[in-house]
């Protein structure tokens, strides 16, 4: 049975990026998770096609991809907005605070919630001078199902274009590292988890990205109803080792 949460299932072609739908399903009795949230995403979109999109010049040290299974403290590629100039640039997915002395001294942090990172002493400095936007071409996330199984999902895009997820950084060491904000769930991921990452329009990228002066937090809002859909897909991508373009099929 495929299970299906809102609008057609997208699989991305792995050479283009491109977006093909199956035919609408129904969701069934979905129990969502309380738990991290996005702790997984994909990036399928070309290089070339992500750069141009964000209007960055993309660096040397950019992973290769199609990549199906990226998963935290993995590099991952990142727009950031200095001197006037956007750049496309590789970074730890795993914000390491300026204090730890080592990237195991605490918790990794993947995720900032937007409701505290203003005061939370890891990142008030980052949200305020070092915003970023995190390209995905979709993430995955969990239900749960009978006997508690972990019911994974793949969402993206109703229009196939790339993700801007917002994030924030920090330089640690000899490299940077970034974390993902995230909020309350919005009206279409609301069935399947209670929070979600921040999607940001291109619209809103120049104040994000601290382009366009003050007054970014309004920007840390639930996605608006229409615009993502997700389908079911494999437990294969359950572990962090699966790879390949199966992974996003949707599960018949």
């Amino acid at each position: 049975m495929r299970r299906r949460w809102t609008g057609g299932s997208p699989a991305s072609d792995t050479r283009t990026g491109a977006v093909s739908r199956a035919a609408p399903v129904a969701i069934h009795a979905v129990k969502v998770q309380h738990r991290v949230m996005c702790g997984r995403f994909t990036l399928t979109h070309p290089t070339d096609a992500v750069a141009r999109l964000f209007a960055a010049t993309p660096g040397n040290d950019l992973p290769e991809g199609p990549r199906f299974n990226i998963c935290t403290t993995n590099p991952v590629a990142v727009v950031t907005s200095e001197d006037g100039a956007r750049r496309l640039r590789a970074m730890r997915w795993g914000f390491i605070p300026s204090w730890y002395k080592t990237p195991t001294d605490g918790p990794l942090i993947i995720n900032a919630r937007a409701d505290s990172v203003a005061v939370k002493p890891a990142f008030r400095q980052a949200i305020r001078a070092r915003r970023c936007l995190i390209p995905a071409s979709g993430f995955y996330e969990w239900s749960e199902g009978e006997g508690g199984a972990r019911l994974p999902w793949y969402v993206t895009r109703r229009d196939g274009q790339p993700m801007a997820l917002a994030g924030l950084w920090q330089h640690w060491g000899e490299g940077d590292t970034c974390a993902m904000i995230t909020t309350d769930a919005g009206p279409g991921m609301a069935a399947i988890h209670h929070r979600e990452p921040v999607i940001l329009e291109p619209a809103d990228w120049p104040l994000w990205l601290g382009e366009a002066g003050h007054g970014a937090a309004v920007l840390m809002r639930p996605t608006p109803d229409g615009v993502l859909q997700a389908h079911r897909v494999r437990p294969e991508v359950n572990s962090n080792r699966a790879a390949g373009p199966q992974l996003i099929a949707p599960l018949d």
